[in-house]
């Protein structure tokens, strides 16, 4: 084949109907991946599914699968957990792991590089954290129901973006990119406040463990590793560290997010001079064998290149964003969103705890959200971007309420009373789904249906932005 001959229309092994067959079964799901945050309607079905089997003759199969053990055995050494707990325990540290990653990301290059930027939405986002605390202290700030005070702080990026995706071209670009950030903050704040108040006590022999980890990390980088399946065994210490020193070993996904590599190492010119060079060579060696020594070379150049075009955390956010967004979070709403609503109590210490995170996450979240935004453009801290006006922040608010998978995931740490637990859940629910309700009908009534001429103009700025 030479130079000027086209890519085949197929590989030479694939049998053309079921090529065919294939390529039109992967449409559909090639759509639905680039559907904005699409991940929702998985954790709603994750949800619904949950509850149904909590509330139906599927409890006792359902639960049992749940406390199914599995582990590792080698010797006389065991290691068994339940399913639940390798959910919330292991998995979940690959979400604070893309989420440690993006909040670094963000740091570096994004919304939050610099003070002016993220002066308005860290407003957002401390208001929205410190109001529904406050709210939830106030309603159930007694006994053993006040631990849970932590619960209604956190948004869920994947239903709060779906809820924008919904409204369609009523939320102005310049809007989304301000959840966005608020997002991320919140989610920072939110592991803050595991690390410090639901975390038991710590050990320092755990500790250490996890410093080896990252030292390990630090000098796998020193000598120059680039393979990322290199730093496989020291993440795996650090969790190890964190699970033996009491604090959540979930922390230890954000602590290896937080120091993966935000700088490409060649970056698009160096790409592409590397690339270009290969290309000579390959031009060069077009009618060698494929074992040509140097066309082997040329290959592995171009490969290289291409691992090395973006960096490490931009590179590792592609790829396990899918995994987190489509597999792990469903499994961890189906691992928790089911709550038996004969396991809830509405009276006394129980329900003051539903309400306190419902109104928490209904109420507390926008009003903070407001005030604190209200505060820092009088205090001439924070601007407005453009074609964001108090109608637009009203909905952000509002939408901000809808907090789910952070939300549950504290409510497990909060609380090991049963009876708690459930109206958490409870509260969690009732106060998302009303939220997202609300953020829904206030969309359409407050938003314009068409853009803005000031909102055309960052349309397409502020688009790359909104992409998860």
């Amino acid at each position: 084949m030479n130079g000027d001959e086209p890519l085949p229309p197929k590989p030479p092994e694939a049998w053309e109907p079921m090529l065919r067959l294939a390529r039109l079964a992967a449409r559909p799901l090639e759509r639905f991946l680039r559907i904005e945050a699409a991940s929702a309607v998985l954790l709603v079905g994750a949800a619904i599914t949950a509850l149904a089997c909590e509330n139906s003759r599927l409890r006792a199969p359902f639960r049992a699968l749940l406390h199914t053990q599995v582990g590792l055995r080698l010797g006389a050494w065991t290691f068994e957990r339940s399913l639940e707990w390798v959910v919330n325990d292991v998995l979940m540290v690959v979400f604070f792991f893309v989420v440690g990653m993006e909040i670094r990301r963000e740091i570096h290059h994004g919304e939050l590089s610099t003070p002016r930027r993220a002066a308005l939405p860290f407003a957002a986002a401390l208001g929205g954290m410190l109001a529904p605390a406050a709210v939830f202290l106030l309603l159930a700030g007694h006994g053993g129901s006040r631990s849970g005070w932590g619960i209604p702080m956190a948004t869920d990026i994947a239903f709060a973006v779906g809820a924008f995706a919904a409204l369609g071209r009523r939320v102005p670009p310049a809007l989304r990119v301000l959840l966005l950030a608020l997002a991320v903050i919140d989610d920072l704040g939110a592991i803050v406040v595991i690390a410090v108040f639901y975390s038991g006590g710590i050990q320092a022999s755990g500790l250490g463990i996890a410093a080896l980890g990252v030292l390990s990390i630090f000098a796998m980088r020193a000598i120059g590793v680039r393979r990322k399946a290199s730093y496989v065994l020291p993440s795996v210490v650090v969790w190890l560290g964190f699970y033996r020193s009491g604090l959540h070993p979930t922390l230890a996904g954000v602590v290896v997010g937080f120091i993966t590599p935000v700088r490409a190492w060649l970056g698009p010119r160096g790409f592409r001079h590397t690339v270009s060079q290969a290309i000579e060579t390959l031009s060069e060696r077009a009618r060698s064998t494929a074992d040509d020594p140097a066309l082997v070379a040329a290959l592995r150049t171009v490969d290289s290149a291409r691992r090395e075009a973006i960096s490490p955390s931009v590179s590792l956010i592609e790829s396990l964003h899918p995994w987190v967004a489509f597999l792990i979070m469903p499994l961890f709403a189906l691992a928790n969103a089911g709550v038996s609503l004969e396991g809830a109590s509405m009276q006394g210490e129980p329900l003051r705890t539903t309400l306190g995170v419902t109104v928490g996450l209904l109420l507390g979240k926008p009003l903070g959200v407001l005030v604190a935004c209200t505060l820092a453009l009088r205090l001439r801290l924070a601007t407005l971007p453009v074609g964001i006006g108090f109608r637009q922040l009203v909905v952000l608010g509002v939408t901000a309420g809808i907090g789910f998978t952070m939300s549950l995931f504290t409510a497990h740490l909060a609380f090991r009373d049963a009876t708690l637990l459930a109206n958490a859940k409870v509260g969690v629910l009732a106060g998302s789904v009303s939220a997202a309700v609300l953020a829904l009908a206030l969309g359409r009534w407050l938003l314009p249906d068409t853009p803005t001429a000031g909102q055309a103009e960052t349309a397409d700025e502020a688009e790359s932005s909104t992409e998860l």
